[in-house]
């Protein structure tokens, strides 16, 4: 992407091979519900190292997907961090869960076991059934941490890691293999590493959850005849399965990925190591680009493993630089450099604001005051980097 064009903050990478792929689909007999959804789940249980994956439309159906199989509901609490992308905290309340938020750590965005264990012990009385830890940028929460805390209080855990897929956290754990956690949860938006156009996954490495997330997927509806309640109905008078019978055993949703996405997702997971080792390079590229311009703006703190890195994000202290972010943020369009903020605090959404009331988590809040998103994808080259970073030192004086 080098020269002079508009670099976007995010932008997938779409190549012939990836073109021919759909192609192919699109010219066979099967759209949905066919054989590259079952090679895709495959290939990303493989990827991960996870004993079962599940393909859905989003990373938002994935969430909710996941919050089902669960069992979350009303009466329950989910502790998400302030820091995500509001669908984290939604999953649990499409359910009818409460949701209490934690702190982050106010240099990286990641939840720590100190913030779930203080949410935890400022809440009294709630009946908190889970946990949803996000793997924030690319970059790993503590997970050894957090599931020691999350096991202390009886808690199941779902991971968020549509930020991650592909690193690796600091105990050698891919994320999404399912190590520390019940689920983990992927996106494959355009804006992630890999894209579908739309998509998400849920990993597991428990059969029964498995079963449930796929039940839940398409109308709580299934048609395994090894466990249908209706004999009469399901079977004939010699015990044989009916050929179009099937039964709708819980509500459920219509959340499948067609065929035309999944053969997009296994041609893009077919690319994971290098989109990620382009990515990873363009990072290192900017955290050596941005050291001279420390103190006022300085990269985020490092949380240890090998992250896939799906966002740039610098911290900058607009005060000091006598500016503003929303002056800096024009200021690098009009130089054709997009940039974006990952994200509000959740407890600042206004529906969460009416639903939680007025509360303070420094931690999320000094994150979100300072962070500033800057173009990352596997399209560009250290060239673009260099000319981010000059038009971010011009904007800013320094």
């Amino acid at each position: 992407m080098s020269g002079e064009g508009f670099l976007p903050y995010c932008r997938h990478l779409i190549e012939d091979d990836d073109i021919a792929a759909v192609t192919a689909v699109m010219k066979g007999d099967t759209l949905t519900t066919g054989p590259a959804v079952a090679a895709f789940e495959a290939a990303l249980a493989k990827t991960v190292g996870a004993r079962h994956a599940v393909v859905c439309s989003s990373g938002t159906s994935a969430l909710h997907l996941a919050a089902l199989a669960l069992d979350l509901g009303p009466g329950d609490c989910a502790l998400v961090p302030a820091q995500t992308f509001a669908a984290t905290a939604n999953c649990a309340r499409f359910v009818g869960a409460e949701v209490v938020l934690t702190d982050v750590d106010p240099d990286n965005g990641l939840m720590r076991p100190a913030d779930l264990e203080a949410a935890i012990a400022a809440h009294p009385g709630k009946r908190f059934k889970s946990v949803h830890p996000v793997h924030l940028n690319g970059q790993s929460a503590d997970m050894p941490g957090l599931a020691a805390v999350a096991r202390a209080h009886g808690l199941k855990i779902i991971e968020d890691c549509c930020h991650a897929l592909g690193s690796i956290a600091a105990d050698g754990a891919v994320i999404g293999d399912c190590r520390h956690g019940d689920l983990s949860v992927f996106s494959f938006h355009p804006a992630k590493t890999i894209a579908m156009g739309e998509g998400g996954a849920i990993t597991t490495n428990d059969p029964e959850l498995d079963a449930r997330l796929r039940l839940f997927r398409s109308h709580g509806i299934t048609r395994d005849d090894r466990v249908f309640v209706d004999a009469e109905h399901g079977f004939d008078a010699q015990g044989v399965p009916n050929p179009w019978y099937y039964e709708m055993q819980d509500l459920g949703f219509n959340y499948r990925a067609c065929d035309i996405q999944c053969a997009l997702g296994l041609s893009q997971l077919s690319k994971l190591p290098r989109f990620g080792e382009i990515r990873n390079r363009l990072v290192k590229a900017y955290r050596a680009a941005l050291a001279p311009l420390a103190p006022q703006v300085v990269p985020i703190t490092l949380s240890g493993g090998e992250a896939v890195w799906h966002l740039s994000v610098a911290l900058i202290d607009y005060q000091a630089c006598g500016t503003s972010r929303a002056e800096v943020m024009n200021a690098l369009r009009a130089r054709g450099i997009g940039t974006q903020v990952n994200y509000i605090p959740i407890h600042w959404l206004p529906y969460y604001r009416a639903l939680l009331g007025e509360i303070t988590l420094p931690g999320a809040e000094e994150y979100y005051r300072r962070c500033l998103s800057l173009p990352l994808s596997a399209a560009m080259t250290e060239a673009d980097v260099a000319r981010v970073v000059t038009g971010l030192r011009e904007v800013l004086g320094l």
